[in-house]
């Protein structure tokens, strides 16, 4: 999994010197890495612990959602741990001491539980990526049962909005996350795109859909119009 903002590894005067400017912690990681014997296997044995830790905690927040307990969580964390460390030590020329060394290396470790979490959902997915179940909505969003007829209103005039004003992409997107609860590592993975990408589409849709009800009276600036 590739880390953005990837840089062309530093001349070893630029490295010496971007190292000069560190805490001792952070300037030492890279020396003993880059190193040999004993004094690398420490550190790599180090350096996976952490970012087993750091795995260990990002996949158990994000386990619930995904029905991923027990071993299985605990195999990704590794999983990504291990794919984390691999990639990070292959770049390690490319350190800049931009940001203290722990900080640069728990990038790695969230990239590769992204994608790993992305890829466990799609074994076993809930609802395929198109399906469409409008039904799920109310209970989704808590909507009072005894305003029903307001919200089915709403909801049908969502429904068209989503129809009608936005492009093939922008409701593939709102359809997956807002609708299927698809989960948005999940859909970097499917739609072979970047988290930004699909922020910055699903604002976009957001953004036509609110100005669409609003012009059809359907809410105003406090929500919805009461009737």
């Amino acid at each position: 999994m590739a880390v953005t903002g990837d840089h062309p590894p530093l001349s070893p005067a630029d490295s010496a010197a971007a190292l000069a400017g560190l805490d001792a912690e952070s300037a030492e990681w890279p020396r003993a890495l880059a190193g040999s014997g004993l004094r690398r296997e420490e550190a790599l044995a180090q350096l996976y612990g952490l970012l087993v830790r750091i795995a260990q905690r990002e996949v158990r927040r994000r386990g619930p959602r995904l029905r991923i307990t027990g071993p299985e969580l605990d195999d990704l964390a590794h999983q990504a741990a291990a794919d984390a460390l691999v990639a990070l030590t292959g770049k390690l020329g490319q350190f800049r001491g931009e940001s203290r060394f722990t900080t640069w290396a728990y990038k790695f470790v969230m990239l590769e539980v992204s994608a790993k979490v992305g890829r466990h959902f799609w074994r076993h997915p809930d609802v395929p990526l198109d399906a469409e179940d409008w039904d799920r909505l109310p209970d989704r969003f808590g909507f009072d049962p005894a305003r029903e007829a307001e919200w089915r209103d709403l909801l049908a005039a969502l429904h068209r909005a989503v129809d009608q004003e936005l492009t093939a992409r922008q409701r593939r997107i709102f359809v997956a996350i807002v609708l299927n609860n698809v989960p948005l590592d999940a859909l970097v993975i499917e739609l072979a795109c970047n988290r930004n990408a699909i922020y910055q589409t699903l604002f976009d849709a957001r953004r036509k859909l609110r100005a669409a009800l609003a012009a059809d009276g359907y809410i105003d600036d406090d929500g919805w119009r009461r009737s």
